[in-house]
């Protein structure tokens, strides 16, 4: 069915510092989108507003831009400049995050971190591509993005609740804000210049298939994307508060239960590097579903725990959720050309982004109405059919054995 091809050029790789700065956008671009949810009861508080639930609304705009922001952040990647849109990326990442720590109200505060929803909308359909466009084991290099991402989502966590502890909410926008500049202006010094658009480059999937099998691929690639952007975004955009629910007997300090949610983001960030690995070796379906199944009795178990028992249920249930996370950008550098990948990427991030935005605004309604066993036991019913949705995908040897190896 598949025929296994190398059709890469072997461009001079970028400087480390280069790698290091792209790994760095990810944990910008998800620290940034977190801190929101993260600070969310102290800016209620502060806006006059008797329960965080009624302020949640005000994100969903960001993450909207978040997913349709990346079909023309993509098309621009490719047709324009991948470099050029990640100084764009940085720079306006820490704007917009300036802009909303001056916010006054709870419209300005919606606006401005909206905008900063249509920055973060560039990395993924462009850093991603651009880091693994001269990677030999794209699965590894993709895990120790990934892991990157989710230690922004820790730092979130961690560093949001210490900042607001010690100087409020503003300055848990304002500082990430500066240093994202930072790390703009030391990408546009130290990137070299692109000399043609990646368009016109010559690239090359690892793996040719057949028009019918592709399609196929692209359906579940789709399909798979958008459950599990709902799991992780009923996850990191609900734990704050629900750890806070569920520690409620033992520990109130918010500091101390950004420090416990940090500790699991951190700790299951690990399982990218190991899945980021396996997929250099291993055959994508019986990995991905590894991943999947587990996960079904976890949420249910979630569902009832409290304390200790549910951090430890929390953890393990991250860890399938960030273990899976390489997996669709591993399927766009095994199946996609180079020449599309950020335009491949920006559409399938548009789908999935713009449905798990709904999930964002479901949120806070959702638990007011409901409570967070309901929507443990809904994560369940996603769960599940993101594990049917991956039978779907096609059968192919592992990659250890192509040739090319």
């Amino acid at each position: 069915m598949n025929a296994i091809v190398d059709s890469r050029s072997a461009p001079q790789a970028f400087p480390r510092v280069i790698g290091l700065l792209l790994n760095a956008g990810h944990a910008i671009d998800h620290m940034f989108l977190l801190i929101f949810a993260t600070a969310v009861v102290t800016i209620a508080a502060d806006f006059g507003y008797a329960n965080w639930t009624d302020l949640m609304p005000y994100s969903v705009p960001a993450f909207f831009l978040f997913g349709i922001g990346s079909v023309p952040a993509g098309r621009l990647g490719d047709m324009w400049s991948r470099r050029g849109m990640m100084i764009v990326f940085f720079i306006g990442m820490g704007a917009s995050a300036l802009l909303t720590a001056a916010a006054q109200n709870a419209w300005q505060l919606g606006t401005a971190f909206a905008l900063l929803g249509a920055f973060a909308a560039i990395y993924h359909p462009v850093g991603i591509p651009m880091l693994v466009q001269h990677a030999r084991n794209p699965g590894a290099v993709i895990g120790v993005n990934g892991l990157a991402g989710n230690l922004g989502i820790a730092g979130a966590a961690v560093v949001t609740g210490l900042l607001i502890k010690w100087l409020g909410w503003r300055a848990a926008f304002a500082i990430p804000g500066v240093i994202a500049i930072g790390c703009g202006i030391a990408f546009a010094l130290l990137c070299p210049a692109e000399t043609e658009a990646p368009s016109k480059r010559k690239g090359g999937a690892k793996v040719v298939l057949t028009p019918a099998v592709l399609a196929r691929v692209f359906a579940v690639m789709t399909a798979a994307a958008v459950t599990s952007s709902l799991l992780f975004n009923f996850t990191t955009n609900g734990n704050a508060q629900l750890m806070t629910e569920r520690f409620a007997h033992l520990i109130r300090d918010p500091a101390v239960l950004g420090a416990l949610l940090g500790a699991i983001y951190t700790l299951a960030s690990l399982a990218q590097i190991v899945v980021g690995n396996l997929i250099d070796r291993k055959a994508f379906k019986p990995l991905a579903l590894a991943l999947s199944v587990p996960m079904i009795p976890l949420l249910m178990l979630a569902a009832n725990a409290q304390g200790w028992w549910f951090f430890t249920v929390l953890l393990a249930i991250m860890i399938l959720i960030f273990g899976s996370i390489p997996f669709t950008d591993a399927m766009i550098v095994r199946y996609v050309d180079d020449r599309l990948r950020s335009r491949v990427a920006g559409m399938r991030l548009a789908v999935s982004s713009g449905i798990s935005a709904l999930a964002v605004w479901l949120l806070g309604p959702f638990v007011k109405g409901m409570g967070f066993a309901a929507l443990l036991w809904l994560m369940a019913v996603i769960a599940a059919c993101r594990a049917v949705v991956l039978l779907w995908l096609p059968h192919e040897p592992d990659p250890a054995a192509s040739p090319e190896r």
